[in-house]
């Protein structure tokens, strides 16, 4: 079963930036699909690969930063092909 999640990552603190290139950078490493842009990242793949992933990323970026919240979304189907059809 494919999944997409789009994650919305926002460190409460001044040194967030550093925080978010960090975690893009470890999912970028997943050889997961990865999509960009500037108000989310989206993963596609297989549900136990994300998940798998995921469930590891998120506890380090959390590990290292004082405050946060990750907003995530998740759909039951790859949707990294998506184009409008309007």
């Amino acid at each position: 079963m494919h999944i997409s999640v789009e994650l919305t990552f926002s460190p409460l603190q001044d040194d967030f930036e550093k925080h978010i290139i960090n975690f893009i950078k470890k999912l970028r490493a997943s050889g997961l699909t990865i999509l960009e842009n500037p108000l989310s990242t989206q993963v596609y793949g297989d549900y136990d690969a994300v998940m798998a992933v995921l469930h590891a990323e998120i506890k380090v970026a959390f590990e290292l930063m004082d405050k946060g919240l990750l907003y995530m979304k998740i759909v039951k189907s790859d949707r990294s092909g998506y184009e409008p059809h309007f």
